[in-house]
């Protein structure tokens, strides 16, 4: 039994081969090298910028202490405000007020 293999060129590339009146394409390693380290680039570059583009929370761990006490990290206390007449729209439709600490 022989085996007939006539190679296909397309230019100066073989893209293929027929062998006994089958086409078996030819595996072109270096463009599918390229694509791969193509594809690795920019799935490095968005990881990188999601990265870049991702906000630090505003405060630390939340921890509960003893008795119900919660401990915030990384956080000051809230400047206090006092209550204001100029209010949004929907807090005056929902009939909500601001919190204020009394002294």
């Amino acid at each position: 039994m022989t085996t007939t293999v006539t190679p296909v060129r397309r230019g100066d590339r073989e893209i293929g081969a027929y062998i006994d009146g089958r086409f078996v394409p030819a595996v072109d390693a270096t463009t599918i090298a390229v694509a791969a380290l193509a594809t690795a680039t920019v799935a490095t570059a968005a990881v990188a910028a999601g990265l870049a583009l991702r906000r630090r929370p505003a405060i630390g761990t939340v921890t509960m202490g003893p008795g119900g006490w919660i401990s915030l990290k990384r956080t000051g206390r809230p400047p206090l405000r006092a209550a204001s007449t100029n209010r949004p729209w929907w807090a005056h439709l929902l009939r909500a007020h601001r919190l204020v600490e009394q002294r």
